[in-house]
């Protein structure tokens, strides 16, 4: 059997994926950022092919791949891959969405710590002036968290443990998730809206753990900034473009929010000409110590990485050596195939 990695970020020797796999199992390790990278021949030759996050796997992926069996995304998420593609020739694609649940929603939690704390705006205020800025009144978002409302939009694996954390600092957890059945809110105590509108009504700090649809593009636009509690602090932690970031940028400058973390954005790297990355670089007093960012790294540490990798291949072994298929992300296509 073979399996490609057209676009493996990592760049150590596959000792990982070649444990699980099994020594009988050739790996092709690319590092690659576009389908024509790759020759149609070795496509041709993939059981199963595992990517990441660089490479757009569009249809013509599903048309070279003639051969595969199962995609894998080392991932959560699943939007550069055409799932209609290969759910119609049959071939199942899955992700990986339990490797960094923990890393994800400790990141979120950090990111409103810090904003909510004045964290990194102290920091750099004493970094600059040691005896002028010896003053606790020049964050602009310190607040009390007790009592205060944390909103979750998206209460899957990630959502309820960012919940759950915000809970333990004694905040009111108030949810919008669409998909999930009538009951969840009683099992883990948590409050309901049927709404975004409502949620942002009411939370004081809001943090974003939807997958990146049709649905959820552009999400927190300018009619969500409008609908906010005045003096929100936004968090995303899951996809770039669920925010768009001219709506953040007015919502910022007006004080309708009153922070925003991001860890994510629509382009990755950022497009440093934008409005609001360009008044961050160059720190405007309008948006100081009110945005920070970091570089799609939420999900990130040793430990979670190697789960990653492991538990990806584990996913693709599972399918090809015995059949059985986990965390399915393009069945509807699949049956329509059947």
């Amino acid at each position: 059997m073979r399996i490609l990695f057209p676009d493996a970020r990592f760049t150590d020797g596959p000792d990982i994926e070649q444990a699980v796999a099994g020594a009988d199992v050739e790996l092709d390790i690319r590092l690659l950022e576009k389908v024509d990278d790759i020759l149609p021949a070795d496509w041709a030759k993939a059981d199963a092919i595992v990517v990441y996050n660089t490479m757009l796997i569009t249809e013509r992926a599903a048309e070279l791949a003639r051969n595969c069996r199962i995609v894998v995304r080392a991932g959560v998420g699943f939007d550069k891959i055409d799932l209609a593609a290969f759910g119609h020739r049959g071939i199942p694609v899955s992700n990986t969405p339990d490797y960094g649940t923990s890393e994800v929603a400790d990141h979120a939690i950090a990111m409103m710590l810090t904003l909510a704390r004045g964290v990194v705006t102290y920091d750099s205020a004493l970094r600059a002036d040691p005896i002028g800025n010896w003053r606790f009144a020049i964050a602009p978002a310190v607040r009390r968290l007790r009592g205060a409302v944390f909103g979750v939009v998206g209460l899957g694996r990630i959502g309820t443990a960012a919940a759950l954390r915000a809970r333990a600092f004694g905040m009111d957890v108030v949810f919008f998730d669409p998909h999930l059945p009538n009951g969840t809110e009683l099992a883990l105590g948590f409050r309901r809206v049927r709404s975004l509108k409502d949620l942002l009504g009411q939370a004081d700090a809001v943090s974003l753990h939807a997958p990146l649809t049709a649905a959820t593009h552009g999400l927190i636009d300018s009619a969500a900034v409008a609908a906010m509690k005045p003096g929100l602090i936004l968090i995303n932690t899951a996809r770039g473009p669920i925010c768009d970031l001219g709506a953040i940028h007015d919502g910022i400058k007006s004080g309708r929010i009153a922070a925003a973390g991001l860890d994510v954005l629509p382009d990755e790297p950022p497009d440093v000409g934008h409005p609001l990355i360009r008044a961050w670089r160059d720190e405007e007093p309008w948006v100081q110590g009110r945005l920070i960012l970091s570089p799609h790294a939420a999900f990130y540490s040793a430990a979670s990485f190697e789960d990653m990798r492991r538990k990806a291949m584990e996913t693709a072994m599972l399918y090809l050596r015995e059949g059985t298929l986990q965390n399915c992300v393009n069945e509807a296509w699949l049956k329509e195939k059947k």
